[in-house]
């Protein structure tokens, strides 16, 4: 199973709302999820994000792929700064 990380597309027409979710890459976008990592409100000024960092690392590690959208959202976040440190931190111990 190839699992991804990507946006889920909720709330109203014209008015948008997104969840982070880590589903399967083979269910459609707005399909069945396996969880919900955060969510996004793009209608706000500045957009509102939320990410629960240790969901999403937990998924990285596991081998979860993001889209780029959410590949983005989560570098500005930092989650995926602390994942390439735990990776080279490993690859050191090795």
């Amino acid at each position: 199973m190839a699992v991804k990380l990507r946006l889920k597309r909720m709330g109203a027409k014209k008015a948008p709302r997104y969840r982070i979710v880590a589903a399967d890459s083979r269910f459609p976008r707005d399909g069945r999820d396996i969880e919900t990592i955060g969510w996004i409100n793009p209608t706000t000024e500045p957009e509102t994000v939320f990410v629960d960092a240790d969901k999403a690392l937990e998924w990285l590690r596991k081998g979860a792929q993001p889209s780029d959208t959410v590949r983005n959202i989560l570098s500005k976040q930092g989650v995926l700064k602390t994942f390439h440190d735990e990776k080279a931190a490993a690859k050191k111990k090795a």
